[in-house]
């Protein structure tokens, strides 16, 4: 699904790096110039420089070799299909890697969404760890951790601090629990006056929520990340083979 937007600036940078590998101007085994060499070169900031440098990371186009560099692995097959989906993303990055605040934590009762995703009874209480994030200074989305009341106990998500650990890494370490799949579902709806206020979004504009249920081996559910993306700032885009 695509939408008539402007990319944000870290997506552009993306973009613009892809196209060097593609060309060759950055060959595979080469050393990507630093941080400083693209914040003066593209004239952006270093959060913009960062966020895009995870990105090619996640996605397989750079290796990252500690003090050493980011080095050149070149265009990966289906590199479109093996892009960090929007619920994964904030799965398995450290929260300190993001520009963003933590805005709301604590139990609370669940939408019914959430409830029924997260197979409890009706009007249940469940955990919420939710952020603000934030993309060249300005507002760009919502995101929301929901887990069973249990599963927070006896882990720094209750902190106002950001992690310095993705939740996967944090909840495994904490409670052992393995995460083994995400099933992901998109709505569009109006937002709410709260969330217009703090996305910063004019009128009669829709959001896009990505609904991730994340699910051990068996099936059963563990946590709920709700994203919720502005749909005049994001796009969406899938690819996948033909079997």
């Amino acid at each position: 699904m695509a939408l008539e937007s402007v990319p944000p600036k870290y997506a552009q940078l993306v973009q613009n790096l892809q196209r060097r590998i593609e060309a060759g101007t950055y060959p595979p085994g080469s050393l990507l110039p630093s941080e400083n060499q693209l914040i003066q070169e593209f004239g952006v900031s270093r959060p913009t420089v960062v966020a895009a440098l995870r990105v090619l990371r996640e996605q397989g186009w750079i290796d990252s070799q500690q003090g050493k560099g980011r080095f050149v692995r070149g265009r990966p097959a289906l590199a479109s299909a093996e892009r960090t989906r929007p619920g994964q993303a904030y799965l398995l990055a450290a929260e300190t890697e993001t520009d963003g605040e933590v805005i709301e934590t604590g139990a609370l009762t669940a939408p019914n969404r959430v409830v029924a995703l997260l197979e409890l009874p009706a009007k249940s209480k469940a955990f919420l760890r939710r952020r603000l994030i934030r993309r060249d200074g300005e507002p760009t989305e919502v995101v929301s951790l929901w887990l069973p009341s249990e599963l927070s106990q006896g882990t720094d998500l209750t902190s106002a601090g950001l992690l310095s650990e993705g939740l996967r890494e944090h909840l495994h370490a904490r409670k052992g629990v393995r995460f083994d799949h995400v099933v992901e579902q998109i709505i569009s709806r109006m937002p709410t006056t709260a969330e217009m206020k703090q996305l910063g979004m004019p009128k009669n504009v829709p959001l896009l929520v990505v609904f991730g249920t994340v699910r051990e081996a068996s099936g059963r559910p563990l946590a709920v990340v709700e994203v919720l993306l502005p749909a005049d700032r994001h796009e969406l885009e899938d690819a996948y083979p033909i079997g």
